[in-house]
């Protein structure tokens, strides 16, 4: 497979380039739509702001908390307390120094 790259990022996949103007890059693991490339360097990732970081682990907190929101009113539920308690900790983890490079776990 392979991507035509566009102003230095993959934008487009297809198996057959044969025919196909512009510049194409060979698909390699890990890499895909949104990446970087160039003759030079090869694939990259693009580097994120701190505000797509942010908003990456605020997305990931929410999935969290509304995936383990059916525990709340079940209070027989195994292991209930360590579950709210990891709910608080996701609520109160965008105002600590681990926030957004270590998440907190699961119980």
């Amino acid at each position: 497979m392979y991507y035509k790259i566009v102003n230095g990022v993959a934008e487009e996949k297809q198996s057959d380039i044969n025919g196909f103007s512009g510049i194409w890059a060979a698909e390699e693991e890990g890499f895909g739509f949104g990446d970087l490339w160039n003759e030079d360097d090869g694939w990259s990732h693009p580097i994120k702001t701190s505000e797509e970081l942010e908003a990456e682990a605020r997305e990931w907190r929410n999935i969290e908390i509304e995936a383990a929101d059916f525990i709340v009113p079940l209070t027989d539920y195994p292991d209930h307390a360590s579950w709210m308690t990891y709910r608080q900790e996701l609520r109160d983890w965008t105002a600590t120094e681990d926030f957004p490079n270590t998440k907190p776990t699961a119980p």
